[in-house]
């Protein structure tokens, strides 16, 4: 059986609190066998933590975008302290997620920008790769990670533009591809995932967000009862599959190749 690397799922969301050790079992059942725990803010920091540790992953702490409207300053400094306390643990191996989202409205660009330099600055001093929330963004993004020497990190669920991508790989990042590749209709997507270089790809479920395909329900079908099935890290295989058609590859090359790269942007063993 192939071994993958589902390089951001958030396995402490609310929605896998009925069954988490469960929904961990079954993705490694079916070949999943590190997962990297991104956490969104403060108080998700020790939770990663503890999940990490409990089923052998990997984890990294910061603040994500969404969720600065509701942060404090002061959780940067909190977020240095437990950066230096947990410096020398092996699970920890990114700040993150961390970056801009300039599709929701309503957000504060300003505000965001602030928690992501700051951020950044920490990456840099620790130096720790970054796990990038990248939506209408890659420019502003790019302009600091140049300017502040980011040692790399994953452009997570990226979408943007044969160009953008090609500044990303060259400042040391791989490029995570998910759920959204899935789809038909996502054809820049689709044709990002079949021509970048190989060793740019890492795999990604943003579980529980980001459903493929085959899970996603309709805004109608929804309100006839019929509910979206959870989006899971065991999904990781499926879509993997997709990208190998995608590519003309076979499965066990791109296990053994997003994996790889996986390892290597990480500092994975």
């Amino acid at each position: 059986m192939p071994c993958w690397i589902d390089t951001h799922c958030h396995l402490d969301a609310a929605e896998f609190a009925p069954d988490r050790d469960e929904v961990r079992a079954a993705a490694r059942a079916a070949g999943v066998a590190h997962l990297l725990i991104p956490a969104v803010e403060r108080g998700h920091w020790q939770e990663v933590v503890e999940l990490a540790h409990r089923h052998g992953d990997s984890y990294a702490l910061g603040i994500h975008p969404l969720y600065t409207p509701r942060a404090d300053e002061s959780d940067i400094a909190a977020l240095r302290d437990l950066l230096t306390r947990q410096r020398s643990d092996p699970h920890l191996v990114a700040v993150g997620e961390i970056g801009l989202d300039f599709f929701v409205p309503g957000l504060d660009a300003q505000r965001q920008i602030w928690f992501y330099e700051q951020q950044i600055r920490l990456a840099r001093e620790f130096e720790l790769p970054v796990i990038l929330h990248v939506r209408k963004s890659s420019d502003r993004l790019l302009k600091t990670l140049r300017q502040h020497k980011v040692v790399g990190g994953i452009a997570h669920a990226f979408n943007g533009s044969a160009q953008q991508a090609q500044a990303f790989i060259d400042l040391g990042f791989k490029l995570g591809f998910g759920g959204a590749v899935t789809y038909d209709r996502a054809l820049k997507l689709r044709e990002l995932a079949a021509s970048l270089p190989l060793q740019s790809l890492v795999l990604e479920t943003d579980a529980p967000d980001i459903p493929p395909h085959w899970l996603y329900t309709t805004a109608e079908q929804r309100a006839a009862g019929i509910s979206q099935g959870r989006n899971s890290p065991a999904e990781l295989p499926r879509i993997a599959a997709q990208v190998a058609q995608l590519r003309g590859i076979s499965i066990d090359a791109l296990a053994e190749a997003s994996t790889a790269n996986a390892r290597q942007v990480l500092g994975l063993a």
